[in-house]
């Protein structure tokens, strides 16, 4: 059995979204938790604190559905006081014209398969927003002084953004022996495990991630993964992937 010699990385979803909830696209629009997304936070707080990781920093992205629910775990373990970086890198998938649209009226319209590639393809983006439309991220203050921000992404655009920031900003903290917290989204967190697991472009579309369930690795001094811990029953873990691969069925 390999010693693990670098830092312990956890992933997290966030906690259901409102717009997970009315199986909205959400992309960068900012919604809030529900009621539900706040329990599935603590749970997670919950669960961690009982594996005894001591967090040395954590990672988010710019959008408060993951933001609260970093801050809430990290109120079950007690570790509010440890650095936080938050970083528009680890932002959801930009989903383009289709943000705030149902997921189901969308696949009525264009079909569960046009959907799916939508959703799942590691290359085709969805339609893009005009950048003069008032909800393009230019016009957000979050965003001020960043470069060419995007209209709509694939997943391998956001996967591009993604690993620069996985080489120069996490991995030097695992590297360093760091307990590392990255509490994130559906999209950036499939482009880091993607990056951590070498998955081909072809398997990367059948990875579902739910909300709130937090992901424990351990790695070996080549930062090659050598143990990784859904924090969830067997049962509970599939009920909800399987949730999360049916919400843009018509059906």
């Amino acid at each position: 059995m390999e010693i693990p010699v670098a830092g312990k990385l956890v992933l997290c979803r966030h906690g259901q979204s409102k717009w997970n909830l009315e199986n909205k696209f959400t992309g960068w629009e900012d919604v809030d938790l529900t009621q539900l997304g706040e329990e599935e936070a603590q749970k997670a707080g919950m669960e961690l604190k009982s594996t005894g990781i001591a967090f040395d920093i954590a990672f988010t992205s710019l959008l408060k559905r993951a933001n609260k629910t970093l801050f809430i775990i990290l109120e079950k373990m007690d570790l509010t006081w440890i650095p936080i970086t938050h970083a528009w890198e680890l932002n959801e998938r930009h989903y383009g014209a289709l943000q705030g649209k149902n997921k189901a009226e969308v696949a009525k319209e264009f079909g569960d398969e046009q959907v799916h590639i939508w959703r799942r393809s590691y290359d085709i983006p969805p339609p893009s927003i005009d950048n003069e439309d008032p909800s393009h991220p230019k016009f957000d203050s979050k965003y001020d002084g960043i470069d060419e921000l995007p209209s709509g992404e694939s997943l391998k655009d956001t996967l591009s953004r993604v690993k620069t920031y996985w080489e120069n900003q996490i991995l030097p903290e695992l590297l360093g022996n760091k307990n590392v917290l990255v509490v994130a989204h559906g999209n950036s967190l499939r482009s880091m495990i993607k990056i951590i697991e070498k998955i081909d472009d072809e398997s990367i579309v059948g990875l579902n991630l739910p909300t709130g369930i937090p992901i424990v690795y351990e790695f070996n001094e080549n930062l090659e993964p050598i143990s990784k811990d859904f924090l969830a029953d067997s049962k509970s873990l599939q009920a909800a992937q399987d949730a999360v691969a049916n919400q843009g069925k018509s059906e």
